[in-house]
Order: C-alpha cells, then structure tokens, then sequence
C-alpha cells in the first residue's frame, strides 16, 4: 500500500476529478497505472513535495493538503525523494561548464555562466578546463565573469590534462580548485611572437612597402627585424599584462602578490606541484570537484549535474564556424597577445 493521492471513480490522472484531500490510500495494483501516466505527461507539470506528492499544472500539494483536480494534474509516489522515471527531476542542481582548447571567444562561455548564474535551481557551478591558454582579453573576460558567478553560488574548477597560461588565468578566478597530480599547469607569463621572413623575402625577391602614421605602427613587419625602440616598447607592453595577471591571480588565490610572483616567471608545474605551491586546493578528478561544489552549496544527497544546451546548427554552419575558429587562432598565433606558450606531452 501507498500513501498516495487518488482521484476516486477515474482511473485517469487528475482529469475531471472533484477536490481530493491529499494522504489517500492506494492499492498498489494502480501504481503501475499511475506511474506510467505521470511518466508521459510532459515534463512542466512534473514537480515534487515531500515524499509524496500530487502535482496540479506546476501546483505542488503534499500529504494534508487539499487540491483542485479539475485542471490535469499527475500524482507521483516518491519513497524518501526518490521515485523511478523521475531521477531527472530530483536533486538540487551543479551545472558543468568546459572550457576546451585555446581561448579565443570567450561569449559563448560567459553567456552560460551567465544563464547558471541566474538559475535558482543551479546551486553550484563546476568549471572544467582543459586548455593550454589563450588571448589575454578573452581570459580576462572568462575570469570576470567566473567572479561575478562566485558571488551568488560555489564556483570550482576541474583541472583536465592541461591548464595552463590563460587557462589558469582563469581557474584563479574560482573560489576551490581541482587538478589530477600530473595536470600541467602553471605557466604564468605572456609572451608575444612575431615571425621574420627578412632573408626568405629577400631571395624570392619579395619587397614590402609601408605607408604609416607613426614609428609603432608597422610593429612585427614581417619583411624586417624589430628595432631596438620597437623591442623596448613591445617589453613594456609585455610587462604590463604580465603584472595584471600576476594581480588577478593574487586576487583569486587570496595569496600576496610577492608569493605569486616568484612562480610568475612562466613555468609549469604538474598539479602535485601547484598544490604545494597553493596555486591549487586538492587533487581529484571531475567527479571530486562535482562534489566538493555540491558540498559548498549545502546539496544533501546525489545532485544533478546539467550541462549548457548545445547549439543547434546546420552541417554548413559548422564547417564555416571550424573555418572561422581555425582562422582566427592563427591570425592571433602570429599577430596577437597570447597567454601561451609550449605544453610538453608525455608521448
């Protein structure tokens, strides 16, 4: 037997029923019954009290209560908040947000941080890296927006194989972070590459010529060295965004400046390293890092781990997109500022 509301003479659920005080006992051979009518309905007129429930076009009515029925409603039996076909419906939510490859566009990832953000029924948030690091604007942008995040509800960040330069850049930015013991990371540094094509031009008897508004323009030429001024100028651009990192970081870690820059000088480290360092909290995989966050937002029980919805696109829209992405890590390989730097491969 089930303490369970039943809509007495229909063996429909909760259609055209009169008003039903909720506890009603049911026979157990109309479980099944039940069951299955609640596990077609669609899914807004599902919901959950206590361990059991009757649920009225999103009204949630538990044991005692009483309840109109004539607008459809779904009777759910739950023993100890636990009911089969609803597993996606219980536990309080950690939203999983991966952050893959060299950062370039950071929209579409502060859009989703965004989104959980502002979700009540997202109690935590789990960033998982995996990158070797990225333009320094884009890393801020992840960074700022991993903060403003962090102020509403538990953000941590799962290190993967590497995450590195711009990928710690951002993973500073949370409030516990997770990576394997042989994760690289670190690399806290800038550095920018300029290719010279000097000698290879002059043979091909290539020649380029250059029409420019001032002496800093035409910085990185490719037909030509850098000159001393450029190269002291370029330094302390360099020096500049080396010291916001430096800052953010410290910032991040809750650490002095002065500890974090004597690591500062672009070296990885394996995530056993970074940990004695205090650039990282625990070693542990994703999973550790699910439950460290569900612990932080006081989640009782297993929680429900989401993921950003993917983008529905065309064959042709994501042609172009991999066209576009590739194209643009190339451009700013050569031309831009990059928080990256090589990343060794245990192959």
């Amino acid at each position: 037997m089930y303490d369970q509301v039943r809509l007495p003479g229909d063996d429909r659920v909760g259609v055209g029923a009169p008003a039903v005080p909720a506890g009603t006992l049911e026979p157990p051979d109309r479980r099944a019954r039940h069951e299955k009518a609640a596990e077609d309905a669609p899914l807004h007129q599902l919901g959950l009290a206590g361990p059991h429930a009757l649920v009225v076009e999103g009204v949630v009515a538990g044991q005692g209560d009483t309840v109109d029925t004539r607008d459809r409603g779904i009777v759910v039996d739950v023993e100890e908040g636990r009911h089969d076909g609803f597993a996606d419906l219980l536990g309080e939510k950690v939203a999983v947000v991966e952050i893959k490859g060299v950062i370039a566009n950071a929209q579409p990832t502060i859009e989703d941080l965004a989104e959980f953000s502002n979700d009540d029924s997202v109690k935590a948030v789990v960033i998982r890296i995996e990158s070797p690091g990225g333009g320094v604007g884009p890393s801020q942008e992840l960074y700022t927006e991993i903060r403003r995040t962090a102020e509403k509800k538990p953000v941590v960040v799962s290190m993967g194989s590497v995450a590195a330069s711009g990928g710690y850049y951002i993973a500073a930015a949370a409030q516990k972070i997770y990576a394997n013991p042989g994760t690289i990371t670190g690399s806290i540094g800038v550095i920018l590459q300029f290719t010279n094509f000097e000698e290879l031009f002059k043979k091909i008897g290539f020649q380029m010529e250059v029409v420019k508004s001032g002496i800093y323009k035409d910085v990185g030429n490719p037909s030509r060295k850098i000159t001393p001024e450029e190269r002291a100028y370029l330094q302390q651009l360099i020096d500049n965004v080396h010291q916001q990192f430096v800052r953010d970081v410290a910032l991040g870690r809750d650490m002095p400046v002065e500890e974090i820059q004597q690591v500062a000088d672009g070296r990885i480290f394996t995530g056993e390293q970074a940990k004695e360092m205090g650039l990282v909290d625990e070693l542990g995989n994703l999973k550790d890092a699910i439950g460290a966050a569900a612990k932080m937002a006081a989640i009782e029980g297993e929680p429900k781990i989401v993921y950003p919805e993917k983008e529905k696109r065309s064959l042709f829209d994501y042609l172009l997109n991999r066209v576009r992405e590739n194209l643009l890590t190339h451009l700013q390989e050569y031309f831009g500022l990059f928080l990256l730097r090589p990343i060794p491969s245990l192959t």
